[in-house]
């Protein structure tokens, strides 16, 4: 990364022996020989480990390390992170694409991902790095040696977006829909709208690319995707079938070996992309062959031969209604139970929205309902119909009931990742 240790000399003094650098590293258990290391957090804890490792650099706020040589003290690591990336990025060739949306950002980077490296070298965000930290951290893992980088870029509060983007330096955008997340600090649907829609003031028209049918978003000027007629890609015949999706855009017809309608708009996102960028058809479908999702976004998981769909990364009202519909809908000789956690981030209505999720899920056609968190059973006390409803205090009690009673099921698990619903399935 020659242009980084560039920029790093321009921007501060450091050791003139230091002449390579391997690759940008937070965390200090994936250091080697040769990385950068941000000491962000309690990473100031490690750097003796990092510097014996071998590191080329560590940066960080802790004085005591000013006498060493390969240790840049700056006043605010996370500060330093952002400056060294905005700078980089000026030295890129690189385009970057933005994606904003308040559900199904990180399946839509990895669809997009899949369709653009059967062309061209591409980078993308890992996991879920897209916030004042992960993106500028992001734009690191960049080689100048790549065609495109496919940047997530998150929010949870006003002016956010805003200091992201003036990072990134976008070249493209979507925006994948505009749902009730982040209303703890938000307060409403409209304000998310205001603050997510701005990452378009940092694209020409013709590359920013949006969901046309959300309620918000249809009042934007861009290029639309969606299932209506007024969409510039218009989505049709969309199938669900056992092995993923099929649908039509535009006519021509596309398959994924991932499930529901939410993904088909996440997909055709992606495609809709990827022609404005100026991929053949077959390059495209290429790439949809390829598809692998980030874990936990409805992945299917066989464990002690009990079928489980693992959708519980992350969730909010929208989303939640999304893989319940997916989920009801999958062919399969099996009943299908539901277990479902609380969502976070939704402000002073939080109750009413697991009231309304609860009651969407029990009018499924689904065996039983069982229900975790504190919110989840707040929400319970004003459910008139609880027949197919469990709730539990404990995973435990989840998993002992599905080894006991429903291993036969199929069972969905959703809800927000802090409620760490994935150990269920261990």
């Amino acid at each position: 990364m020659v242009k980084l240790l560039e920029v790093i000399r321009k921007l501060y003094k450091i050791n003139k022996e230091i002449t390579y650098i391997r690759k940008v590293q937070m965390d200090s258990r994936k250091v080697q020989k040769g990385d950068i290391f941000f000491a962000i957090n309690n990473g100031k804890n490690y750097i003796d480990e990092v510097l014996k490792k071998g590191v080329s650099l560590v940066i960080s706020e802790d004085k005591k390390w000013e006498k060493n040589s390969k240790v840049l003290v700056v006043e605010d690591v996370v500060k330093s992170l952002q400056y060294i990336a905005k700078e980089y990025r000026k030295e890129l060739p690189v385009k970057l694409i933005g994606i904003v949306g308040s559900n199904g950002k990180t399946t839509t980077k990895d669809i997009l991902y899949s369709v653009l490296s059967e062309k061209y070298n591409t980078k993308k965000t890992e996991g879920n790095y897209n916030n004042h930290i992960g993106v500028p951290f992001t734009i690191l893992q960049i080689d100048e040696k790549d065609n495109y980088g496919i940047i997530e870029i998150g929010m949870s509060n006003f002016g956010e977006i805003k200091k992201l983007c003036e990072i990134a330096n976008l070249d493209y955008s979507i925006i994948t829909n505009i749902g009730d997340s982040h209303l703890e600090f938000m307060k409403n649907r409209k304000n998310v709208f205001l603050e997510k829609s701005k990452v378009k003031d940092y694209v020409e028209k013709s590359n920013f690319l949006f969901f046309g049918d959300d309620h918000y978003l249809r009042s934007l000027k861009g290029r639309r995707v969606g299932f209506n007629s007024c969409n510039e890609f218009q989505i049709s015949d969309y199938k669900l079938e056992e092995n993923g999706i099929l649908f039509k855009l535009n006519n021509e017809e596309y398959k994924v070996n991932i499930y529901g309608e939410h993904n088909c708009i996440n997909t055709a996102l992606s495609v809709g992309m990827a022609k404005i960028i100026g991929l053949t058809m077959q390059e495209i479908k290429k790439g949809l062959e390829k598809v692998e999702i980030t874990p936990m976004r409805f992945q299917k998981i066989l464990k002690d031969n009990i079928t489980f769909i693992n959708d519980s990364y992350n969730a909010s009202p929208i989303s939640m209604k999304y893989s319940l519909n997916t989920f009801e809908k999958l062919k399969t000789s099996k009943e299908k139970v539901v277990i479902l956690a609380d969502m976070g981030e939704l402000g002073e209505r939080e109750i009413d929205f697991h009231v309304e999720v609860i009651k969407y899920a029990v009018n499924k056609n689904f065996f039983k309902v069982i229900l975790y968190g504190n919110r989840m059973e707040k929400a319970l006390e004003k459910i008139t119909d609880k027949e197919k409803i469990i709730f539990f205090r404990k995973k435990s009690d989840i998993k002992e009931l599905i080894n006991k009673e429903f291993r036969n099921k199929l069972i969905l698990i959703k809800g927000s990742n802090f409620n760490q619903l994935w150990k269920i399935i261990e």
